[in-house]
């Protein structure tokens, strides 16, 4: 997986023929493969493929000669990518704006926040080849009624605050701060069609 930090980058991703062709190249490729599975001309492709790579996101892996040309064979440079929102600096998302635990647009702002510093920290590491130490849980929990989900994050609420409590040592002269993260929300599971609905 790599993160998308530059604004051009980003801009360059989110196109739907680059973004097609991004998908292509899991698997290496040369303009002219990629003109026929996509159904473009290859001076088309072309063109599409020097933006990717002038931003990275594509590389050279080898070079064919035939007859008197010679072919570019290139590959993505991640099998997925994250745009982070660092890529739009001036409106990326803020939770302090509005510190509301309840409110869907704060879980948001908490959720853009975190990739973009993991993505950050992921980007830093692979330049110092070095792993990031992170831990992160997944579940799902069906609730009864919207009084046994209020009294869940309560308690929720509490453990953490406890756990936190227990373990924070602000004079800790060698310690690393670590930012906490706990988020309830509803499911979102595929429907037949293969699209995102909500559950009731």
């Amino acid at each position: 997986m790599a993160v998308i930090e530059d604004p051009a980058a980003a801009e360059v991703s989110l196109d739907p023929v680059r973004a097609r062709l991004l998908a292509e190249l899991a698997e290496p490729g040369s303009a002219t493969s990629l003109a026929a599975r996509v159904g473009l001309p290859r001076q088309k492709v072309n063109y599409h493929l020097k933006a990717l790579e002038r931003h990275g996101l594509i590389e050279l892996v080898e070079e064919r000669r035939k007859g008197n040309c010679t072919e570019r064979v290139l590959r993505a440079t991640a099998a997925s990518y994250v745009i982070s929102p660092a890529a739009f600096a001036p409106v990326q998302p803020d939770p302090a704006r509005a510190p509301d635990q309840l409110s869907a647009r704060w879980l948001l702002a908490l959720a853009g926040r975190l990739v973009r510093d993991v993505g950050s920290l992921i980007t830093g590491a692979a330049r110092a080849r070095k792993r990031v130490a992170t831990f992160a849980l997944d579940g799902e929990v069906r609730f009864a009624s919207a009084a046994d989900r209020a009294a869940f994050a309560e308690e929720l609420a509490g453990a953490v605050a406890t756990l936190v409590g227990k373990y924070h040592d602000e004079t800790a002269e060698r310690g690393r701060s670590h930012r906490v993260v706990v988020a309830v929300h509803p499911s979102v599971a595929p429907d037949a069609a293969g699209t995102e609905t909500k559950e009731p």
